[in-house]
């Protein structure tokens, strides 16, 4: 493969603050190779690759990037549009998307000049449906993209890199909003283009994916590259203890002792703009002491029962029942006050105030308590000595207490919302996506809560994409689409697949 080396990567070094994110990490790319980037969150993946595309300038290091008649030279580093002109691509796992544009414009901008994106949308449509067919991803084209489900976002992402025809391929967790179906689909059709000559690096936590389709793996661990394994050699222990320095492993379901209902939606209905966004006459009802699944393809009416749940959202019609008590006022402050625990989707949007400190963001939902404030004035020290234990207690790395929580990646701000929710001991407990884009440790660190909350009594409705997960976690499965219910005791995937796509199982 030497002689087919598109990338090096070459003792690149990042440092924020006191925090060294990357520390003379290097790594090789090759022609039609399919790399896995592995490491705990935080480990430094995202602010390697930031570094790859340009966002982010390195301390130290340089990058050597082959054109196409595999000459190498050095990367014009700092420079997004360097990247580009390389032949570089990246998704992130953070949508980029401007939300009142559709799909179309969306994957032309940066692509094609302003003064002529009017004039070719008829053949870049033709190009991208052309790209959705090969790929398997569809979305709608002509709806804006702040109206479109957290995976279609996701779709149109991949899209518009693949719109550019880059021969290097990053992607930054790319399945986190996918169905597994979906996701097998994408990679088979990456596998394709690998095969062509693509290259590939994808960010994943995901290991069945990545044993599955990946050719070699790297991993990284507080910034350094602490090794590399061809797939064939590699075993989900191996990759774990290579991850964290130990052996990880994801708990499993056991039999539930469940008491009095917790929560009760009779005949619960919300009309949204669409279907991801509504519910019609719903029936649900969870126990205390149990984890009831919802299972769906993005986009069937998550969005409408998490919105509801959380406060967000009106409905039309119907009773919200909590602790046998029915809710009269539906809003955010009201579900807290009742003893409802949210974490939610997007954690970026709806978990924190990116501008707020770390600190400020663990109490935000707590904070009329005497606990952190009197007659108005916050108790700053004790803020500061509950954030600190919860920082302890929950693994939460980064800058420090005090720095704005949008300086941490994703799966820190993912552990600092569930330290705020857990430490509460919520009657009942939303989690939505708890464990997407994180590492396995912090994954069975989620699920070992989820367990705990539900064996001190604790309701709690599981909404996720990742049926692995439902099928690990939920006592009982409830699959939604378009806006309605069916309960199933079946755990056969395929079966749970057909009803997923509203088929008879």
């Amino acid at each position: 493969m030497n002689s087919n080396k598109v990338l090096s990567l070459k003792n690149l070094s990042k440092t924020f603050g006191s925090v060294k994110a990357n520390e003379n990490v290097s790594l090789d790319l090759h022609r039609g190779e399919i790399l896995a980037l592995l490491g705990e969150n935080g480990a430094g993946k995202t602010t390697l690759m930031n570094m790859l595309f340009g966002h982010y300038m390195p301390d130290s290091g340089r990058i050597e990037v082959a054109d196409d008649a595999g000459h190498f030279s050095d990367l014009v580093l700092g420079h997004p549009q360097a990247a580009i002109a390389a032949g570089i691509g990246m998704v992130h796992q953070h949508f980029t998307l401007a939300e009142n544009l559709d799909a179309v414009d969306n994957i032309m901008l940066g692509a094609e000049p302003l003064t002529r994106m009017r004039r070719n949308r008829h053949e870049a449509e033709k190009k991208i449906n052309a790209l959705m067919e090969n790929s398997g991803l569809s979305t709608p084209l002509d709806v804006p993209a702040g109206r479109l489900t957290v995976g279609e976002r996701q779709r149109v992402e991949i899209l518009k890199a693949l719109y550019r025809n880059v021969r290097i391929l990053v992607l930054d967790e790319p399945t986190a909003v996918l169905t597994p179906q979906e996701a097998d689909t994408l990679f088979e059709n990456i596998a394709t283009m690998a095969a062509e000559g693509l290259a590939v690096i994808f960010i994943s936590h995901k290991l069945r994916e990545v044993l599955a389709f990946s050719h070699r793996i790297a991993v990284l661990r507080l910034g350094k590259n602490v090794g590399e394994m061809a797939t064939s050699e590699a075993d989900e222990q191996k990759i774990a203890r290579m991850m964290v320095g130990s052996e990880t492993s994801l708990p499993i379901r056991q039999a539930a002792t469940t008491g009095a209902p917790v929560l009760h939606l009779e005949a619960l209905s919300v009309v949204g703009r669409g279907r991801r966004d509504s519910l019609k006459a719903v029936n649900l009802t969870v126990l205390g002491g149990e984890i009831l699944g919802i299972a769906g393809v993005s986009g069937n009416g998550q969005a409408a029962l998490a919105g509801v749940l959380s406060g967000m959202m009106t409905p039309e019609a119907g009773k919200i029942i909590l602790n046998n008590e029915e809710v009269s006022q539906i809003d955010p402050a009201q579900m807290i006050a009742k003893g409802v625990g949210r974490i939610p989707e997007d954690r970026h949007r709806d978990g924190i105030i990116g501008s707020m400190s770390v600190a400020e963001n663990m109490i935000i939902e707590g904070v009329d308590g005497h606990r952190f404030q009197k007659n108005g004035l916050l108790k700053r020290e004790n803020i500061t000595e509950h954030a600190k234990a919860l920082s302890v207690e929950y693994d939460v790395r980064g800058p420090g207490i005090a720095a704005p929580a949008q300086l941490l990646s994703g799966g820190n701000i993912q552990k600092l919302i569930l330290a705020r929710v857990f430490d509460k001991k919520p009657l009942l407990i939303l989690a939505n996506q708890p464990t997407r884009g994180l590492d396995m440790g912090a994954a069975a660190d989620v699920a070992r809560r989820l367990i705990e909350a539900r064996s001190r009594g604790a309701g709690i409705v599981l909404i996720s994409e990742d049926l692995d997960e439902i099928l690990r976690l939920a006592d009982r499965i409830l699959v939604i689409h378009d806006g309605e219910f069916a309960e199933t005791h079946t755990r056969d995937r395929a079966e749970l697949g057909l009803l997923m796509a509203g088929q008879a199982a």
